[in-house]
């Protein structure tokens, strides 16, 4: 028996983009607190999100932060407490619902608000949270996230939020779940002179003080929590204008004044981006938000129209090409990937993080996109299959539900195989592309499960994919297509795979193409000897020749 599997090169774990040690995190004993952070509480469950309007003052001296948010919000059912998230050390200093005061009871990140006047269905009403103190500090950003305080090369303040996976709760108090996402936002986010913040949406004004100016962003669009940011720094601003899709949209990059010479040359990465992905993906979906890219105090983050960015204003990631196959270094990772996130994490979003790889498949796939675009079709399939390398198959890619918790890291790379994979099986390339573009219409500024993602794309096939995605997501092996020759006919099925598994494979005898259905028990072909036997590469699997 001669094992030709070939998919499974060793991993250095350095430096990889925004993975993270999620297997860990899969395998550890859920808590209570995990439970309060992850699942839609009956506390949560009967308000809906309709507005923040977030007031928060920076004061780089004592890295802390003091502020307030108004939540406005639809009664869902009559209940009378309500939980509002916000992480220690900050603290909650009043909470008050036309004007009268709350009582709360602190329990961890949970603050359980009880509310005075009767909830009255189809109600609107508001709460208003003053809060204070020094956040959490970032000590790996994006990964490890929190506030970042640093300072540019001038001795000036540099400060940023990243808070995917602790929770925006880490510096503002909200509700803080994915699967409620806000309808609109206004921030004012107040820094000392001289300075400047950059937030979500567009600029409505600058409240100019004596020793602080307040900048008041608005957002139109619903938005994640995750993707709401404030950015500091002494910044200074260009832009340009891109005839899309859905018209004129604004392009605008806030660098900091030291980086402003090289960011207009490497910043043009941007629109060939934006053509790139309409193309794939559909409209950019926040036109009336603009698009900005952010410098910031660490790699970069998919906040929603307010992309952040750290790459040293290089190709690759960091100057290194991930694929190992030299198309790596065609453009900056941070650019596309991040800003990929805007149709993949921002426009379709996950309803609970346990499906993340919707965000990240997705997106890692559209790096490979973004290579087809401008360099055609076989660079992008080069540079997906070449991130195979970068495969652990140590976890399933779905996390587990209601806890706030991951699934492996694989939902980037071993992710955006599947999906090339499946483009693969269709062998339709105006399809596939309308189904990427679909998903972005059917879900539009929506939350979505895996199985609405699953469902959508299983009804533009013509044959049963449900097992593709249950042994890609689900299950951590890889199939292998296991043969034999004997007596005139080919024998072979799947194996090293869930016993309910099924997946047409193109193969390749001795240069003649044949599309097989296998699953797993053995089946036969009749076919004349043969010398080479091969799999199309752009299937994620492995070859087993039995003897």
């Amino acid at each position: 028996m001669k094992n030709t599997l070939k998919s499974f090169a060793a991993l250095s774990l350095v430096g990889l983009p925004l993975l993270l040690n999620s297997s860990a995190m899969a395998q550890k004993t859920a808590t209570r607190a995990d439970s309060l952070r992850g699942s839609i509480t009956p506390e949560r469950a009967w308000w809906d999100l309709k507005h923040y309007d977030l007031r928060v003052q920076i004061d780089p001296s004592t890295k802390s932060i003091k502020g307030s948010n108004k939540i406005t919000y639809k009664v869902l059912n009559q209940a009378s407490v309500l939980q509002i998230d916000l992480q220690e050390p900050l603290k909650i200093t009043s909470i008050t619902q036309g004007g009268e005061p709350l009582t709360f009871r602190r329990e961890g990140a949970v603050h359980w608000v009880t509310l005075t006047k009767k909830q009255e269905v189809g109600q609107v009403e508001q709460v208003l949270i003053s809060y204070e103190g020094i956040p959490k500090e970032a000590t790996r950003p994006p990964w490890e996230g929190g506030i970042t305080w640093q300072k540019d090369s001038k001795g000036l303040p540099f400060v940023a939020s990243s808070n995917q996976g602790i929770g925006s709760s880490i510096w503002w108090p909200l509700k803080d779940h994915s699967a409620d996402e806000v309808d609109s936002l206004d921030m004012h986010v107040t820094v000392p002179k001289g300075l400047m913040d950059i937030s979500n949406g567009r600029l409505v004004e600058i409240e100019v003080g004596k020793d602080m100016d307040t900048f008041h962003w608005k957002v139109v669009n619903p938005i994640n929590d995750y993707g709401v940011n404030i950015n500091v720094g002494d910044y200074v601003h260009f832009g340009e204008k891109y005839e899309g899709e859905k018209g004129t949209l604004d392009m605008d990059y806030f660098v900091l004044r030291e980086n402003l010479e090289k960011a207009k040359v490497h910043f043009q990465e941007a629109k060939r981006m934006m053509q790139a992905f309409e193309h794939w993906f559909g409209p950019y979906p926040f036109y009336e938000d603009g698009f900005k890219l952010v410098d910031a105090p660490y790699l970069g983050m998919e906040h929603q129209s307010s992309v952040t960015y750290g790459n040293g204003y290089q190709n690759g990631y960091r100057g290194r090409d991930l694929s190992g196959t030299g198309w790596g270094l065609k453009f900056d990772f941070i650019i596309v990937h991040e800003a990929g996130h805007e149709w993949f994490a921002n426009n379709i979003t996950y309803k609970d993080v346990a499906d993340m790889w919707i965000h990240e498949s997705f997106t890692n796939y559209s790096e490979s996109l973004f290579l087809e675009y401008h360099f055609g079709k076989e660079a992008g399939q080069e540079y997906v299959r070449g991130t195979r390398m970068n495969i652990l198959n140590d976890s399933p890619i779905i996390g587990s539900y209601g806890l706030n918790q991951r699934g492996s890291g694989d939902m980037y790379y071993k992710g955006g195989n599947l999906l090339n994979m499946l483009r693969q099986i269709l062998k339709d390339d105006a399809l596939w592309r309308d189904i990427l573009r679909g998903l972005n219409k059917e879900f539009y500024h929506q939350t979505v499960t895996t199985k609405q993602v699953e469902s959508f794309i299983a009804q533009r096939y013509e044959k049963d994919i449900s097992s593709v995605f249950d042994q890609y997501l689900r299950d951590t092996r890889i199939p292998q297509f296991e043969y034999y020759y004997q007596e005139g006919a080919l024998h072979y099925r799947w194996t090293n795979a869930l016993a309910s598994f099924s997946m047409v494979v193109d193969i390749n005898l001795d240069g003649k193409e044949i599309r097989l259905h296998p699953n797993t028990s053995w089946q036969k072909i009749s076919t004349p000897a043969f010398n080479v036997l091969s799999v199309e590469p752009n299937y994620y699997v492995g070859t087993l020749e039995s003897k």
